[in-house]
């Protein structure tokens, strides 16, 4: 009877110390996965960056209740995003096209790089045909988190922090 209990033992304790092993294959999988889902939008120039909070140069951060973003598409950077901040010469608030950052811009230089140090990606979007010289920053993490800083001519630098999504594509 002891021999009974004692290998049931054993074997509670096997069962019991692979099963986190297990759990961690299963995450590292998913994550993996994740990471290269991410590449292939950003590889494409296919995805759309969702804006959660926004933070003004010299104001406090505000979380965004409104559906705001960034499309990236092969031949198209169109942004819809909010602006609080300082604007200087020639980017008043007369009129709706000045309110916030709204752009559609066809010719734009894309560029990345990867960072070595924690798997993340770098992109530099400089638009060419905005009224306002455009350049757009964005740091996006494996897990589809993503930073967005962008610095305008006329306008203090605003940054906003959200996610990377796969671009819905339109039916022609």
């Amino acid at each position: 009877m002891k021999t009974l209990i004692k290998l049931l033992f054993v074997l509670l304790v096997a069962v019991a110390g692979f099963t986190p092993v297990n759990a961690q294959s299963k995450k590292a999988i998913k994550e993996a996965k994740k990471a290269a889902e991410i590449k292939g939008f950003i590889d494409a120039k296919d995805y759309v960056f969702q804006a959660t909070y926004m933070y003004p140069l010299g104001g406090a951060a505000r979380y965004l209740t409104s559906p705001y973003d960034l499309t990236i598409a092969p031949d198209t950077v169109e942004a819809f995003l909010p602006y609080f901040g300082v604007a200087y010469s020639s980017a008043g608030y007369n009129n709706n096209e000045d309110n916030g950052i709204k752009f559609k811009s066809t010719k734009f230089d894309y560029t990345t790089s990867a960072i070595q140090k924690d798997g993340s990606y770098f992109i530099r979007i400089k638009t060419k045909d905005t009224r306002n010289a455009t350049q757009l920053l964005i740091q996006v993490y494996n897990n589809g988190n993503a930073d967005l800083s962008v610095i305008s001519q006329n306008r203090q630098q605003i940054r906003f922090t959200g996610y990377i999504t796969e671009r819905k594509k339109t039916k022609a």
